[in-house]
């Protein structure tokens, strides 16, 4: 039983605004650094609404990334310093790689990036300029054409033989300090998305152009929180999956503003790896 099958109005809930994107005719694009001189640094305009998001925990045995796009797990990290990323690519990446491994029953998980991020009010998420700020509009990191695009994009010479099975894009999202109480996630529970909830919208960087999926107001959309992740506990985020049997591809997230937050609370301070996971006989369990 998923869970919009549940009881959900039974569950503990906070009210709080999230930015959806506006109905549009063109595709958005969003530069990932300083645009230049004239054009504006999105053309991505918000529609907030508010919603209630829901306190997964009584409910999260019975999440699946399969169906809801998302799910709340321990992960011990011996990693002392996130602000040191030579200590992250040494110790955290492969402790991420094996716990992702076993926990999808991947053949093979390849982390091609991550980001650390520490909030400062009023500060706009400008890459290479100060600390990455929380993404606060409602998306998706990958698109049907991005998420393949990315195994050419990090292993060109095996994206051929790899493709040929199923290839999904995980994110391994952590708090580096708990309880976390300023700008959690919030997630959608994929089963509630429509297919034209998703809105393909280009990235635009230096030397490349990616893709995402801004998300488009629904009625039907259940959102998700996880109060207080300390940090020994990840969420995993289903960002693309090549799978095209039924189950969920795409997993809308947010960073919110949650009310309920005490006005002392320290900044959010968090990281996400963001991964390729293989299955060579094209399914896991």
């Amino acid at each position: 039983m998923g869970i919009v099958d549940k009881n959900v109005k039974s569950l503990p809930f906070v009210q709080a605004e999230l930015n959806y994107l506006a109905p549009t005719t063109e595709k958005p694009r969003t530069y990932a650094f300083a645009p230049p001189p004239g054009e504006p640094q999105s053309t991505l305009t918000s529609q907030p609404h508010l919603v209630p998001i829901f306190d997964v925990r009584p409910i999260v045995d019975g999440l699946s990334l399969d169906r809801q796009g998302f799910v709340l797990a321990r992960h011990k990290t011996a990693v002392r310093d996130f602000a040191d990323d030579e200590e992250i690519a040494r110790v955290y990446y492969p402790e991420a790689e094996a716990f992702l491994r076993t926990t999808l029953k991947a053949d093979r998980v390849f982390i091609f990036d991550h980001t650390v991020r520490k909030r400062i009010p009023g500060s706009a998420d400008v890459r290479g300029v100060g600390p990455r700020q929380p993404a606060t509009r409602v998306h998706v990191d990958q698109t049907d054409a991005s998420g393949r695009n990315r195994v050419r994009e990090h292993l060109p010479d095996e994206a051929d033989r790899l493709l040929k099975g199923r290839v999904q894009v995980i994110n391994l999202w952590r708090p580096i300090r708990g309880p976390l109480r300023d700008a959690p996630l919030a997630m959608c529970d994929a089963t509630t998305v429509a297919p034209d909830d998703l809105v393909a919208s280009d990235l635009i960087y230096p030397n490349r152009r990616g893709e995402i999926y801004a998300v488009t107001f629904n009625p039907t959309h259940r959102w998700f929180y996880a109060p207080d992740m300390d940090v020994d506990e990840v969420l995993l985020l289903k960002c693309y999956d090549s799978a095209t049997d039924g189950r969920t591809r795409f997993g809308p997230h947010t960073a919110f503003t949650d009310p309920t937050t005490p006005v002392d609370a320290p900044p959010r301070e968090s990281i996400e790896l963001r991964t390729l996971v293989f299955h060579f006989d094209g399914h896991a369990d």
